[in-house]
């Protein structure tokens, strides 16, 4: 395996399930598959498409790229009717191909083309008996685990969720890192089932454009791929950006998951009587200039917004702009 394939695999990745096995995978087979999910739900974001840059990662790596369209899964975790779920899932579908998917490479699967099928829903009454409710719930999604008393179908999702790892037969399952704890489900019950324990990657989770929790949809603190220009100025001017302060900025992550990705160069435009233009090379060069407060955090969220624009340009010719 070549050092630079590794470098492409493991780029913006916090943590890798494990190493090893992933080298192995590598170095054994042509062409690894890759999976991850999504359930057809809301705007795309750039969550969703620091996951989806990772699965591009993937592909010039090597793999082949399984996309689950969980409809299914949007609908036990109430998202919407299953018609309304499915015509989402195209609009999904013609979003991630806009950010960079090879169509040739990449195969699109709605969960009810197999999770509906007679082995598949024995192997959820199978790993059912071999899961506690308290692991049940430890694995569900944030929110209903807040709930005091959360519909049988929460509980039901993350089986369903450690199945389709195997019944899409993937050497890699990928998620971003609070589908953490469905992973380390599946890698403890899939083998008392016969199965193999999956591999893991995961990817970081970004702020929201509010500094809190993660970008959802649901919160409304995001930046939509198929933002025009103006509304990325105007959310990131609004962005939560204290002078000095990395942690949790979640104008910083842009540069460092999205911008720098793209660009070995990046240019802070910025009037001579502040300083006049600055290029880095490296986003950590940015990053210590900032915190050291020699980079305002106007300048920074202007020079996001213009960067970002021309990032997501591809999608908004794909899909068009949010109505």
């Amino acid at each position: 395996m070549a050092e630079d394939a590794w470098e492409l695999v493991t780029r913006n990745a916090v943590e890798i399930v494990t190493e090893e096995e992933l080298r192995r995978i590598l170095e054994e087979k042509d062409e690894p598959v890759a999976y991850v999910g999504f359930e057809p739900s809301g705007d795309i974001h750039l969550g969703h498409k620091l996951v989806i840059d990772k699965m591009v990662d993937l592909q010039r790596a090597g793999f082949r790229v399984i996309i689950l369209l969980a409809d299914l899964h949007a609908y036990l975790n109430e998202k919407g009717s299953l018609e309304e779920v499915r015509e989402l899932a195209e609009y999904n579908k013609r979003c991630f191909t806009a950010l960079g998917l090879d169509p040739k490479r990449t195969e699109f699967v709605l969960g009810s083309e197999f999770q509906l099928e007679e082995d598949y829903a024995l192997d959820v009454y199978r790993m059912a008996r071999h899961t506690t409710m308290r692991r049940a719930r430890r694995s569900m999604d944030m929110i209903a685990r807040r709930e005091e008393n959360p519909p049988v179908s929460q509980a039901v999702y993350p089986l369903m969720q450690a199945l389709d790892i195997v019944h899409l037969n993937v050497d890699l399952a990928v998620g971003g890192l609070e589908q953490r704890k469905i992973h380390m489900l599946a890698r403890d019950v899939l083998p008392k089932l016969g199965y193999d324990a999956p591999t893991c990657l995961h990817t970081p989770i970004i702020h929201g454009l509010d500094g809190e929790e993660k970008m959802s949809s649901s919160k409304g603190n995001y930046i939509a791929v198929n933002d025009d220009p103006e509304t990325i100025r105007e959310k990131l001017r609004r962005a939560y950006c204290p002078a000095g302060e990395a942690e949790g900025n979640p104008v910083l992550e842009i540069y460092r998951y999205f911008i720098f990705r793209e660009y070995d160069e990046v240019t802070i435009e910025r009037p001579e009587k502040y300083g006049g233009d600055v290029t880095y090379t490296s986003y950590e060069e940015l990053e210590r200039d900032f915190v050291n407060e020699d980079l305002h955090p106007l300048d920074l969220k202007e020079n996001a917004a213009r960067y970002l624009a021309e990032i997501l340009e591809p999608v908004r010719k794909a899909v068009g702009t949010p109505s």
